[in-house]
């Protein structure tokens, strides 16, 4: 099967949720957050929740677990909180969630920074994963991460993502 003929049932409008991981930025200060969710609206998908939480390992396992068992989304983009300092928590407290880990997507945007910023790019633990049936992004906070992972990676392949998310297996008998 090729390429195109895999993603022919791909979901073309997409829900959305953006949760941002800072303890000093207000949604209105979001300028990742804010950028995400104005270029998933020019994409044709929906942005059904977008939040700023503090950096805290359990509050941000809970409001992820909140956030998909209210709302549901196809994907899950989060921001900030993937570095290296005591306070970056957001893989700690999310990667526990996956039942699956995309695990490719960590090198391929590793790959991608490596490019843009020398190897400045190892200092980001961005990763991947499934949760019940939404596929969650942790991206580092900055604006450059944040439009590089989603233009390059993560909007390209959403679509084709959700449905193999979403799609139910075959029956046993």
């Amino acid at each position: 099967m090729t390429h195109s003929e895999h993603k022919k049932d791909a979901v073309i409008r997409l829900s959305i949720g953006i949760i941002t991981v800072s303890t000093t930025r207000t949604i209105a200060e979001d300028k990742s957050g804010l950028w995400m969710k104005n270029r998933a609206m020019e994409l044709g998908h929906d942005v059904i929740v977008h939040e700023v939480i503090p950096d805290h390992r359990q509050w941000i396992a809970r409001t992820v677990a909140r956030c998909i068992d209210e709302h549901s989304p196809h994907i899950l983009l989060m921001t900030g909180g993937t570095g290296l300092s005591p306070a970056d928590v957001t893989i700690e407290a999310v990667r526990p969630l996956f039942s699956k880990e995309l695990t490719a997507f960590g090198s391929l945007f590793a790959q991608l920074s490596y490019a843009e910023i020398n190897a400045a790019a190892m200092l980001s633990r961005a990763t991947a994963g499934i949760v019940h049936t939404t596929v969650v992004f942790c991206l580092p906070g900055s604006l450059t991460a944040c439009q590089t992972a989603c233009d390059r990676l993560i909007f390209p392949e959403a679509g084709h993502l959700a449905a193999h998310v979403r799609t139910q297996p075959p029956a046993t008998g």
